[in-house]
């Protein structure tokens, strides 16, 4: 299943989420409380892999992944494009908070 590659625009990815964050916002205010801490996680190498299911599940925790944020603002200057996975973490766990 060969699909095109997909050209994200950072800029429209940045104003994306800066929309989807201001809704988040104005329905639950400056902060959104996560029930939950733990999670599965699918390994990168098995995650895009439409040829096989994936084999291994791994633990991921939210709070480890905010830790990563949190570290990240005190210096920006060692981002590393992983931060954008502990980032996408923290996203989807807010995304089905509230659903």
């Amino acid at each position: 299943m060969a699909t095109e590659p997909v050209q994200i625009p950072l800029d429209q990815l940045r104003r994306a989420f800066d929309a989807a964050l201001g809704h988040i916002e104005s329905s639950a205010g400056p902060a959104v409380m996560l029930k939950e801490d733990l999670f599965w996680s699918v390994p990168a190498d098995e995650l895009y892999n439409m040829g096989a299911e994936p084999q291994t599940l791994t633990i991921g925790q939210l709070s480890e992944s905010w830790q990563h944020m949190e570290a990240l603002l005190a210096g920006q200057d060692r981002a590393v494009g992983y931060h954008l996975v502990w980032l996408a973490d923290v996203i989807r766990a807010i995304g089905h908070e509230l659903l």
